[in-house]
């Protein structure tokens, strides 16, 4: 067995007390790695550590050009390191390597656009009354929590990151026991850069353990999470009861509505990209297409025939010409099979897909059962009208999965309301070419981020959360997430003379004089 990989504590690597963590390639099924993980004592050990460091004021009392340079280092580092973290995610997530050839290298503008954001920020001085100056200061919060899922592990942890170490807390991330390798690495690149020891620390393990521990611990302050509702509810119940603070970007079952004045192979296209990225296992993935009935049977041809298309480019994630991975786990697989079985026994028609793919790759060979390949999936409702669609689990549960299903509208109101008709509120997409209505139709879908024309656009400066409670609380991105990450502290100074100030301030004075109050 290969040496395993160690917690990252306290600016170096440490064994960790708790069982080791096998980490599986999900596209062959191989245990390709060890990690170990962190028990409750470890957990101490790491926040007692990370308190110190803040307490010291090594970091949370730096200057903000200082943390501004170390962030900006940190972004080239992390891309000299490009390579090795793009091949290690790709054999961690299943992701197909184009994919993360895409997606890793984009992490360095988070940690640029934070070290920008800390060089430009000003201290606001407000209005008062007297002869008084009040200027709000944005301090850090003290020991904050990370908890990053499986899916996105290298950009949800540095999207993070940023925003919490820009403002000068330190950090302890607990990222997925399926996908924790690439998030390790982070340590080293992190304290090349000039982060000091005990500031930021990984800590790998499984959520009941790993996680309780760190949620509960009465000296963070605060708990972000990305993942699914029922456990960010769990999870914000814990930080609830330290009063901590809580950011948690949770489910989404997003809509995508197709009206007859877009352009239909650019609305295909992004339904695809939209759906099948990360093979549907995002929480802003489109799968709950809503196309006009003028269009639909369009619509629907196309889409099949690219979904088709799709299944047949589908091989080993390390092929630069593969497009879609497998999914993450034997889990998954099973609760995405059993999803669709059951929209299909409800009524619904599977176009194309619906299976897992057992066979060889006709694109290089490679045999899919070994691994948790699934097909991308299009159903859609026999009944116009869509009753058979709204009845079944997959129309109101997160797949997280390559699964998507169409049902038809004829009226904009009907397009919002069935657009609407979800607990989740993270992600939409509207396909027009009508200017006035993609503003209309946008402003009424309740979503925390609606894309016109596009779909999965992030950027640091672009906030990103749900308008749900099921999607989750606050958001990430922007002047946002840095703000949610500190807390303001207020200092008013009185610059009156010592004269006015004896015949203003003193409340007890003997006389019946005006003195002042507030």
């Amino acid at each position: 067995m290969a040496h395993p990989y160690w917690m990252w504590v306290a600016g170096g690597e440490y064994p960790g007390n708790g069982d080791l963590i096998p980490v599986e390639d999900p596209a062959t099924g191989e245990i390709f790695a060890y990690c170990h993980s962190a028990t409750e004592e470890d957990v101490r050990d790491a926040v007692d550590s990370a308190h110190e460091a803040f307490k010291s004021g090594v970091w949370s009392r730096e200057s903000r050009h200082r943390r501004a340079d170390v962030l900006d280092k940190a972004a080239i580092l992390l891309e000299a390191e490009l390579p090795e973290l793009i091949a290690l995610e790709v054999r961690q997530t299943g992701r197909a390597i184009r994919e993360m050839k895409a997606q890793v290298p984009s992490l360095t503008r988070w940690l640029k656009y934070y070290a920008s954001l800390l060089r430009v920020e000003e201290r606001p001085v407000l209005p008062t009354l007297g002869k008084l100056h009040n200027f709000v200061d944005r301090v850090p919060l003290g020991v904050v929590v990370q908890i990053t899922p499986f899916n996105h592990p290298l950009l949800i942890a540095v999207k993070k990151l940023a925003p919490a170490l820009a403002a000068g807390n330190s950090v302890i991330v607990k990222p997925s026991e399926l996908t924790p390798l690439t998030t390790l690495r982070l340590g080293a690149i992190f304290k090349a850069a000039g982060l000091p020891d005990g500031v930021f620390s990984v800590l790998p393990g499984y959520g009941p353990v790993t996680g309780a521990a760190l949620v509960k611990h009465p000296l963070v302050r605060k708990v972000d999470v990305t993942g699914g509702t029922e456990a960010g509810r769990a999870i914000g119940a814990i930080a609830g009861g330290n009063l901590a603070r809580y950011t948690a970007e949770l489910g989404g079952k997003a809509p995508l509505v197709v009206f007859a004045s877009a352009d239909l192979q650019l609305a295909v296209n992004g339904i695809a990209f939209g759906s099948f990225i990360a093979s549907g296992q995002t929480c802003i993935a489109s799968t709950r297409i809503i196309v006009e009935n003028k269009v639909f049977n369009e619509v629907l041809a196309l889409l099949t025939a690219k979904t088709a298309f799709i299944a047949t480019r589908m091989g080993a994630p390390a092929n630069p010409e593969s497009m879609m991975g497998p999914l993450i786990s034997a889990k998954q697989l099973q609760s995405v099979e059993a999803l669709v079985e059951e929209a299909v026994s409800g009524g619904l028609t599977c176009l194309v897909g619906g299976k897992r793919m057992t066979h060889s790759s006709p694109l290089d060979g490679t045999d899919l059962s070994k691994g948790y390949f699934y097909e991308p999936t299009v159903l859609a409702d026999t009944d116009p009208a869509g009753k058979n669609m709204k009845k079944t689990l997959l129309w109101r549960k997160e797949a997280f999965g390559p699964v998507i299903v169409v049902v038809g509208f004829e009226t904009e109101e009907e397009a919002i309301e069935l657009a609407n008709d979800s607990e989740f509120g993270l992600g939409a997409g509207i396909w027009t070419q009508d200017l006035s209505q993609a503003f209309r139709v946008s402003e009424q879908i309740d979503a925390g981020i609606t894309w016109v024309n596009t779909h999965h656009r992030n950027d640091p400066s672009s906030p990103w959360g749900g308008s749900k409670s099921s999607s989750g609380l606050g958001v990430e991105n922007g002047v946002e997430a840095y703000q949610a990450y500190t807390t303001a502290k207020s200092t008013i100074i009185n610059y009156a003379s010592t004269e006015e100030a004896l015949a203003t301030d003193d409340w007890f004075r003997d006389s019946a004089g005006a003195v002042r109050y507030g």
